[in-house]
């Protein structure tokens, strides 16, 4: 372990003061991933500024519908807040599929947000990576790639962001109010985290000293999932996941049209990625699952896979249409028919991290 200094602020403004005087200090809230890199050696702040302390632990339901999430409210409590799990439940349903029990007791809204990517190159520092040491070269381009991304990737980095949480606050079009010198500014969750481009190393548009103090949700949406695909069912990171939130225009009809959606994907991308190309195929449009599955391909045409992350491709299609299933009532195909979510179908073989073992 570097030395470090260590000061706990008094308050969110003295935070911002302090970071923003010094190019090599980090704020500390819960730290289950600044801690962990720090140990790695990827991480050498030379100061730390303890925000923990700060009374931005809160979450609170406003006259015209919207929730304010403070920045220290730790990921078990906002899963497991009442009005959260009735009125927004991606998001719970994201939070608990995100790490184990003893980490979300931990893990805090802000630090969820600015959790950076689990990319096994970036972690090793005795490989290249631009987004840990800028000009240095991708090791993942011609390496191991299965946990990589298909969507919005350049020559410079192919990471994925690992935020479960961050996927579901893209569905629900959530903004991120942050602090800085100047002042408060919000920005919307959407345009929170970057894609990769020749800078790499910046995960999002925060200036150094910029502090998150909340998250705003709008009001609450009429339906929302969220469904996470991994390689076993605890504290593992999204192969892919998928969040969506929709409205439709006649809730009894026997096949009812989608009024309005929104749809982000997680595991796929150097960002939380908001499926644009899927929503205006199905607004306007028919639940069923051949929409469902036109509007994943439509996604889908801008997807670049690497070597060893093919798969991901079927398993987005396969994910996207079964949580719109679920949100809309559409029954299953037949499992033996093409492009049905049978992991033996034409889409792909069993082995390859197919099955959903979301609990």
């Amino acid at each position: 372990m570097i030395p470090f200094d260590y000061r706990r602020a008094e308050d969110a403004a003295s935070a911002v003061a302090l970071v923003t005087g010094h190019p090599e200090a980090a704020f500390l809230a819960g730290g289950t991933n600044l801690v962990d890199r720090m140990k790695l050696g990827v991480a050498e702040p030379a100061m730390l500024v303890d925000i923990s302390r700060l009374p931005l632990d809160t979450v609170d339901v406003q006259a015209d519908g919207r929730v304010r999430i403070g920045t220290n409210v730790r990921n078990a409590d906002l899963a497991a807040n009442t009005h959260i799990r009735l009125r927004y439940p991606a998001l719970s349903q994201a939070l608990l599929a995100g790490a184990s029990g003893q980490l979300r007791n931990l893990a805090t809204t802000g630090g969820n947000l600015l959790q950076r990517t689990r990319c096994v190159y970036f972690q090793n520092p005795s490989t290249p990576c631009n987004k840990r040491e800028p000009g240095t070269g991708c090791s993942a381009v011609d390496g191991y790639t299965r946990y990589h991304a298909i969507l919005g990737a350049s020559e410079d980095c192919v990471a994925t962001h690992p935020s479960d949480m961050a996927v579901a606050l893209a569905a629900l079009d959530a903004a991120v109010v942050v602090l800085g010198p100047g002042g408060e500014r919000v920005i919307p969750v959407s345009d929170f985290h970057r894609l990769p481009g020749t800078e790499p190393q910046l995960d999002t548009v925060l200036a150094h000293g910029e502090l998150v103090t909340a998250v705003e949700l709008p009001p609450a949406p009429p339906r929302s999932a969220y469904r996470k695909v991994r390689d076993r069912a605890s504290y593992a990171f999204a192969l892919v996941s998928v969040a969506a939130a929709l409205e439709l225009e006649d809730d009894d009809a026997a096949v009812p049209v989608i009024r309005d959606v929104r749809i982000a994907l997680g595991g796929v991308a150097h960002k939380p990625w908001r499926a644009l190309q899927a929503e205006a195929v199905l607004r306007g449009a028919e639940a069923t699952d051949a929409n469902f599955r036109a509007a994943a391909d439509a996604e889908l045409r801008q997807a670049r896979p690497l070597g060893d992350n093919g798969f991901k491709l079927p398993m987005v299609r396969n994910t996207l249409a079964a949580v719109l299933r679920d949100l809309t009532g559409v029954p299953a195909p037949d499992a033996g028919a093409a492009g049905t979510d049978h992991p033996e179908g034409p889409d792909g073989p069993r082995g390859t991290g197919w099955e959903d073992t979301t609990p």
